[in-house]
């Protein structure tokens, strides 16, 4: 079973998804992309919610740069192997679709790594908010770029 809960944070309200397994979804709540809980989903708080709430919320105050959650995200092998690609950006450090592509050993694949990227469903524990377009300009991010733009200013990251 998949349960989850509402957060709030000073970056928007949290829905948090886990499975017994591992974080299933984050979502920043901002309008653009909201979390629709599946009609299985339970809204319950687990510890491990708790616990990726905590995390984040310490994120955001700028006293985390790096989380440790189980992860049980359901995608394909090429969009798990791209999302673990972005978990080895580093805090503070940004890379283009062209260069996530070229890291996961497909430099063709830029138009694929971007559309794994979009569907990432651990947003900021799975930095997709660190890949920007390659000519350093912020590109497509499912919380909106003025989102992406806090997300990579709070983490010192320099942009164009």
């Amino acid at each position: 079973m998949i349960c989850y809960s509402l957060y709030p944070s000073a970056f928007g309200e949290l829905a948090i998804a886990a499975s017994d397994s591992g974080l299933v979804a984050i979502d920043l709540q901002t309008g653009q992309r909201p979390l629709v809980a599946k009609r299985e989903w339970q809204r319950q708080a687990t510890s491990l919610t708790d616990a990726a709430a905590a995390q984040l919320q310490a994120y955001f105050a700028g006293e985390r740069q790096v989380f440790d959650l189980p992860l049980d995200a359901a995608g394909t092998d090429f969009q798990r192997g791209v999302w673990q690609s972005l978990c080895a950006i580093p805090y503070g450090e940004t890379r283009s679709y062209r260069e996530l592509a070229e890291a996961i050993g497909n430099p063709k694949a830029v138009r694929a790594v971007a559309r794994a990227n979009g569907a990432n469903p651990l947003s900021i524990v799975v930095p997709c908010h660190r890949v920007i377009g390659a000519d350093g300009t912020l590109t497509g991010y499912a919380g909106g770029l003025e989102m992406k733009a806090r997300l990579l200013a709070l983490e010192g990251a320099l942009i164009g």
